[in-house]
């Protein structure tokens, strides 16, 4: 089993200072990565820079000029949550393409799946806005170039991250060949992310969105994928499946109010590998979101490549969390989802 990373320094450039999303994000996955030995045992895919023709296959040609001339200005607040600094630009030039490479990686055949350790993440950036600390769409832009390169007619995106991927919506809310499905705390930032939005017209029931109560954990989690995500995408058919991976919704990370564990993100995405096994030749592309508890989110990442990889034990340096309080019933929610979506 051949798994690729795609990782650079560049990535370190995107100085945000004492914000939550920082450099040590990538610092502690790569060291983590390094001290198990696991980083031995994955193949590096380099990044390029995405072009303004990529980019604006997601984003307006405006937009990108603006962030841009941010950057040559020497960075600032785009939003109270977004920051940029002199090196931001190229950064995410580096992200989105970074993405754009591990689709070429899979698709080509250089390594079966892929996870891109890239920031400034994505999600939350629109076509024509920054914001939730994302820049560019990165996954956005790595589904509508392989739409484009590879004559694909369908593209699954699956988004765990703890809040609700706004941006990765509306770039497909009308578009039959990729379906959104988001995880994510509600309500919570930014606000979208309701049951009711399902897509619009050829694409409707194309964006399913799965908004949980705070305190879910992984027992609400894991029937969530099988009984929602699993038959949604055995109906979709993916030729590809990319997938925002926020770790945002582990127990201990402080931007959010879930409860997963390191062993929880491994079984959801041991499920998305079983799909991407059985309905696109193994095609698997994760790329980073959310994440910012330095010691649950690199455990997290080597989870997600321990499955890649095929290794059977997850380590938990953190195991479940120690608060103690009722979990919420979602029972109610899953069947609404289904009636909606009708699924089986």
């Amino acid at each position: 089993m051949k798994v690729g990373y795609v990782y650079d320094p560049i990535y370190l450039k995107h100085d945000t200072g004492q914000h939550v999303e920082n450099a040590r994000r990538l610092e502690a996955i790569i060291s983590h990565l390094e001290q198990t030995g696991l980083r031995q045992q994955l193949t590096l895919v380099k990044p390029r820079a995405a072009s303004v023709e990529e980019l604006s296959l997601v984003h307006q040609r405006q937009y990108i000029s603006h962030i841009q001339d941010v950057a040559q200005k020497g960075g600032g607040w785009l939003d109270p949550d977004t920051v940029m600094s002199p090196d931001s630009y190229e950064a995410a030039l580096y992200a989105a393409g970074g993405i754009i490479r591990a689709t070429e990686a899979v698709m080509g055949g250089e390594v079966d799946s892929a996870f891109a350790a890239v920031r400034p993440p994505g999600h939350h950036a629109t076509p024509r806005r920054a914001m939730g600390f994302c820049l560019f769409n990165n996954i956005a832009i790595a589904a509508q170039y392989a739409l484009a390169k590879y004559k694909l007619e369908h593209i699954l995106i699956i988004d765990f991250d703890v809040h609700h991927g706004n941006g990765t919506q509306e770039a497909f809310y009308d578009s039959p060949q990729v379906m959104y499905i988001s995880t994510h705390e509600y309500p919570f930032y930014p606000g979208t992310g309701s049951v009711e939005e399902t897509g619009s017209g050829a694409a409707e029931g194309a964006t399913i969105n799965i908004p949980l109560p705070a305190g879910c954990g992984d027992s609400e989690y894991l029937p969530v994928f099988e009984q929602i995500i699993v038959p949604a995408a055995k109906r979709f058919q993916p030729q590809l499946i990319l997938v925002s991976a926020g770790y945002d919704p582990h127990w201990a990370d402080g931007l959010a109010l879930m409860q997963v564990s390191v062993t929880g993100f491994g079984q959801m995405v041991r499920i998305i590998k079983r799909l991407a096994d059985e309905l696109c030749g193994g095609r698997l592309v994760f790329s980073l979101e959310g994440g910012y508890h330095l010691t649950a989110l690199p455990a997290s990442v080597k989870a997600t490549f321990d499955i890649l990889l095929g290794n059977s034990t997850i380590d938990d340096p953190l195991g479940q969390s120690p608060r103690s309080f009722e979990a919420p019933r979602i029972d109610r929610l899953i069947s609404s989802i289904k009636e909606i979506h009708n699924l089986p």
